[in-house]
Order: C-alpha cells, then structure tokens, then sequence
C-alpha cells in the first residue's frame, strides 16, 4: 500500500489564502478566510516571558538546582535554549548556576522583590502585542490615519500591561500557584473519601 503524504502550501490568490493538500496525484483546494485575517494568526506568540515564569516558579518550589535538560522539559525547549534565557536572569541577579555534579540552575533572589516586570525587562522586553499595523499602502491617507490611531491604542494598552507586571511578584505568583494546589488536593481527597 502506497503510503499517502500530504503537504499544504499557502499560496496568495485575491486576497485570499488557498491551502492546497496533495494525496499521491489528487489536489484538493480549500479556501480560508480573508488573507487579513489570516496573515497575523499563523503568526507565532512570543510565550518567552510566561514560560520563564512557569520555569521559576518550579525552580522555586524544589529549592534545589535543576539542570538545563530539566528545566528544558518543563519549558518544551532544548538546553541551549534554556541556558541562553537564563543568562539574562543571571545578570540580573535573579537565579545562579553551578557547574558539575549536584550542580544546576537556582533561585538566587528574594522572589518578593522581583516583579513580573523585572522579569520582562531581563528577557530583554519581548514584544508583548501579536497585533500590528497594514503597511502596504503607506501612501493612502486613511491608511495613515488607521494606523496613527492603532499605533497609540497599541501604545497605551502596552503601557497599562507592562505597569501592570511591574505590580506582581514573583512571591505573590508563588503564593497564587500554592493556593490552587492546596484547593486541588483538598479536592481530590473528598473525592476518594
């Protein structure tokens, strides 16, 4: 039996994406919506600042060190990766490493003096909005009267977020994660009475 593969080009026809998926010969053609809509939703979020939490949050709740192979499967990524994110965190003075046997990565601050924000800013501050302007007539006057207005919507709504971070801890984080597993055990445990 001849084995079926498929593969799925997107190609632009009237403003429209047409997905192609090809079985041994036979093409078959689906439209998607609208190209507008489309462009910036295959778009992939940068997830940097909430899979660093997450990492720290379990780096805090072991308080022993944890290797970059370990922290690369809590964060779905390789050692390299994890290692290059940590730096930034490093120089920042929030976790260390040590080398050798015994040795890993660990929480190296007061969580309740670092913000979400410090965080961010140690990530390099990664964009925060996947949404962005149409430049492809910037010529158009209402082109440039749309995007004047978004670019200060998308301003102000980055502001509020990014002051927002700066009023969470990483303890206050810490507390929210211990809260809802205390709710989470206290649940299992009527269950199996």
């Amino acid at each position: 039996m001849k084995q079926a593969f498929i593969r799925a080009n997107q190609l632009f026809l009237s403003g429209k994406i047409v997905v192609q998926f090809h079985w041994t010969g036979k093409t078959r053609e689906f439209l998607t919506t609208f190209a507008s809509r489309n462009i910036y939703s295959y778009m992939k979020t940068d997830s940097r600042l909430s899979v660093t939490l997450h990492v720290l949050l379990h780096m805090a709740e072991r308080q022993t060190p944890m290797t970059s192979a370990e922290l690369a499967a809590h964060m779905g990524t390789n050692p390299v990766v994890v290692r290059r994110t940590m730096a930034g965190l490093r120089k920042r003075g929030f976790v260390r490493s040590e080398k050798g046997h015994g040795g890993g990565w660990e929480i190296a601050c007061d969580l309740a003096q670092v913000t979400l924000r410090d965080v961010y800013d140690a990530l390099g501050a990664p964009t925060l909005l996947a949404i962005g302007i149409n430049l492809e007539n910037p010529a158009c006057l209402v082109e440039q009267a749309v995007n004047r207005s978004l670019t200060a919507a998308f301003r102000d709504a980055e502001a509020l977020l990014v002051a927002r971070l700066a009023d969470v801890t990483l303890a206050e984080l810490a507390e929210d994660f211990r809260l809802h597993a205390r709710q989470r055990r206290a649940a299992h445990s009527q269950e199996d009475t």
